[in-house]
């Protein structure tokens, strides 16, 4: 419409025709992740910003660039939540979750907002799936998490699923690690992007990440996070590795793996899927031993993961979804006030009864009523007003009778729904 208003870039609207696969996704989730045992939770949309930056990671793209951040009338930095995991662990913290049975177990659908480049399957606003399981540092958690992601990948026919696996190790490992890895980079500086090299000290590791020939020609020959891990963390790995090969679920490991946030320790992963294009990923996630510390709380071990829902939906096989059945539509003979008020008591009996009704509300013929009841896939449809009364009308058989009304009607039309 010309001059009308429409939503602002890297947002969009979920039309009624789209709501219906979305909700069966979070059906889908809620079956599987309740059934393991996670509870939902729904954090603000809107948090301190410290939380992020704190959490997060400054040099991370998600802080330095992408974050909506804005001061409140009493001066307050707050910033829209790019991400699910520090929201989570700070409502633990908050919440006196520690003195619950560890792990504690929660997952969470949620919208989530950074300022990146719109793209199919990639907003400004955007959805997610997430779960996070706080306490325990058993690597049997990492292991439980990627099979509850692929097995909702896999219910949802997402299309060409691969996944990645990793180790980040410890923060020491890395630390050490980090500074062999810029001491590469800036030996072999002339050959890499210019984003790459201005951020050589302050987060190395996303080199890996880069599409520039160049610099993927310097990181095919870095040094590996993977090969360097402490006796503890490669044990670590080693244990999810032969949980998901007991669990059947396929991998590859990927000593390039890394996640685009700070927090990440030992057991790092990424679901991917070939039906994506460049723009591949799903879902993935990893360990967080010591973010708990950075928000201020005692060492707590927790892992996590998120899913993208426009994500999911793009890579998904379309699956048709059935249409809500509709036992009863209330018609007029004409367009009365008798005939409307005496419609509307009847529609709301019939709903009192446990019926699905849909009422006449745009003042259509009485044939116009038939078709639009025809559309719907009305059971019965039932004509009030007129010399006759109210009229029932099998919509199957195309017999019509008359009732002597709302009681008898309502009372047919559950007949017709549970035949003796």
């Amino acid at each position: 419409m010309s001059g009308a208003f429409q939503a602002p870039r890297g947002t969009y609207d979920v039309l009624p025709e789209q709501a219906a696969a979305r909700e069966r996704l979070e059906r889908t989730a809620r079956r599987l992740l309740e059934g393991a045992g996670y509870r939902r939770i729904e954090t603000p949309a809107f948090e301190a910003t410290e939380l992020f930056a704190r959490g997060v990671g400054e040099s991370t793209d998600i802080v330095q660039k992408e974050m909506y951040t804005f001061e409140d009338a009493g001066g307050r930095s707050l910033t829209l939540r790019p991400e699910g995991t520090a929201p989570v662990c700070r409502a633990y913290l908050e919440h006196g979750m520690h003195k619950l049975p560890q792990p504690v177990k929660l997952w969470y659908l949620s919208s989530f907002f950074r300022y990146e480049r719109a793209q199919a399957g990639r907003y400004r606003q955007f959805w997610q799936i997430g779960v996070e399981a706080i306490g325990s540092d058993d690597p049997a958690v990492d292991a439980e998490a990627i099979v509850l992601l692929q097995a909702l990948l896999q219910e949802l026919g997402v299309r060409g699923v691969r996944l990645r696996l990793s180790s980040l190790g410890s923060p020491e490992t890395r630390a050490a690690y980090r500074e062999r890895l810029q001491a590469h980079l800036h030996a072999n500086a002339g050959e890499l992007a210019r984003e790459v090299r201005e951020r050589i000290d302050l987060n190395p590791l996303r080199a890996f990440d880069s599409d520039h020939a160049g610099t993927q020609a310097v990181m095919v020959r870095a040094p590996r996070l993977l090969d360097e891990l402490s006796p503890d963390d490669a044990e670590h790995f080693e244990a999810v590795c032969a949980l998901l090969d007991a669990a059947g679920i396929p991998y590859e490991i990927d000593p390039t793996l890394v996640r685009g946030l700070d927090y990440y320790t030992r057991t790092v992963f990424e679901f991917t899927s070939d039906a994506l294009g460049a723009q591949s990923g799903v879902g993935g996630g990893g360990r967080y031993d010591g973010l708990m510390e950075q928000l201020g709380g005692p060492p707590t071990p927790g892992t996590g993961w998120a899913a993208g829902i426009e994500r999911m939906l793009l890579a998904a096989d379309s699956t048709p979804v059935p249409q809500p059945v509709v036992d009863l539509y209330v018609a007029r003979e004409d367009g009365g006030r008798d005939d409307a008020s005496a419609a509307f008591a009847l529609a709301a009996q019939a709903r009192r009864a446990g019926l699905n009704v849909q009422l006449e509300l745009a003042g259509r013929s009485l044939k116009g009523q038939l078709k639009q009841a025809g559309r719907l896939g009305a059971r019965f449809v039932a004509i009030v007003g007129g010399q006759e009364g109210t009229r029932l009308r099998d919509m199957e058989s195309g017999d019509q009778e008359s009732v002597d009304g709302a009681d008898a009607a309502v009372a047919r039309v559950l007949r017709g729904r549970h035949p003796a």
